[in-house]
């Protein structure tokens, strides 16, 4: 997790990348100055003589480069044994680049809870926080090789790739998308693709060069992570992940994990699912969890959604989930969501009860 903690009164910037402030300057600083030489190199060279019109066309179509878009949502919970809540769930900002070389940029920068209100209590903003999501540069080598450096979601399964609200069938995730493994990482990536038949095979490699230091509420620290995402594409997707990490807690335990999941549509049906076993370095289970989503067209853009779940960590009691919902969507970029989530044991990380959401991507 990197954020920027807002409480409701001061801005207070914490470590980032696990680096202190006056170090995480320096770094962002040279970080700085290598994108601007890097995205400014053609126009500096062309001024360095008489200027030319290609040296105008290379300014402008520096700047074309850049697209600037996001995401919002905002909802409601009514949990069965807990206060009711609304709020603004995240306002994300994206920026990328890509001009006419080898080299890509992308940035999301995510505004997180920056309205809540609770049954019996006043409007907060003492849970916002800016967390950077995502920040990092591809260069593409050839069609089947691309290299990627600096922080980008863990390419665990399909959903934590694809996670942002607009882009997913329900206001509540899977826990075991975000408990068994890193969401994110600060690192290198080798990636690609290669024609396998009538199909595409593609392949991801990556290891975390940097931990993070700042967690938040509930989440699970982790590092030194490294790992591989196989997927073969087709009337049906098909993907493997192969992880290994530490949690970053006493004696620092040791893991690896094997994930397995599929993606198909047929006819306005999707179905999905994953699922993800851990063991400990010497063998024994050290977790594991799986999930099954069907998606119904009901017609007029209206979907229903079920949804069945397990999860179990070590040290925590197992958890089952099952889900039933709808979402109607108006446009491919608007949502709105609303299900029923229940099951066995209440958690903080995956109440039970009504949940609605309305999800935008600009």
């Amino acid at each position: 997790m990197v954020k920027i903690m807002i409480p409701a009164s001061t801005i207070s910037v914490t470590t980032i990348f696990g680096a202190p402030c006056r170090a995480l300057r320096r770094t962002l600083l040279r970080f700085g100055l290598c994108i601007a030489c890097l995205l400014s190199g053609p126009a500096l060279t062309a001024a360095a003589g008489e200027a030319t019109p290609a040296a105008e066309e290379n300014s402008a179509s520096l700047i074309e480069g850049f697209k600037l878009g996001g995401y919002a949502s905002a909802g409601i919970v009514v949990p069965r044994h807990a206060q009711t809540e609304i709020a603004v769930n995240e306002i994300s900002l994206i920026v990328t680049w890509e001009g006419d070389s080898r080299w890509k940029f992308f940035s999301e920068l995510e505004l997180e809870r920056p309205v809540v209100w609770r049954e019996g209590d006043d409007f907060s903003k003492q849970e916002s926080f800016l967390d950077l999501e995502r920040l990092y540069l591809d260069y593409n080598v050839n069609e089947k090789l691309n290299l990627r450096a600096g922080r980008y979601l863990t390419p665990a399964g399909r959903w934590n790739l694809i996670h942002a609200s607009p882009l997913v069938w329900t206001s509540s995730r899977p826990l075991v998308t975000s408990r068994l493994f890193p969401k994110s990482l600060n690192g290198v990536m080798v990636y690609g693709a290669l024609p396998f038949r009538q199909e595409a095979f593609e392949y991801t490699l990556f290891a975390e060069a940097l931990k993070d230091q700042d967690v938040e509420r509930n989440e699970v620290p982790f590092r030194d992570t490294l790992g591989a995402r196989f997927t073969l594409s087709g009337k049906i997707e098909w993907g493997l992940s192969l992880l290994e990490f530490s949690e970053d807690i006493p004696d620092r335990p040791r893991f690896r994990m094997v994930g397995l999941d599929f993606h198909s549509k047929h006819m306005g049906w999707e179905f999905s699912g994953e699922a993800f076993q851990r063991f400990y370095s010497d063998g024994k289970d050290g977790g594991k969890g799986a999930y099954l989503q069907s998606v119904a067209p009901l017609g007029h853009q209206w979907f229903a959604i079920l949804r069945l779940e397990n999860f179990q960590r070590p040290t925590e009691e197992a958890s089952d989930r099952w889900l039933i919902g709808a979402a109607w969507r108006p446009a491919p970029n608007r949502i709105l969501k609303m299900e029923y989530v229940g099951g066995d044991e209440q958690r903080d990380d995956s109440p039970k009860g009504f949940l609605a959401s309305y999800a935008i991507l600009f």
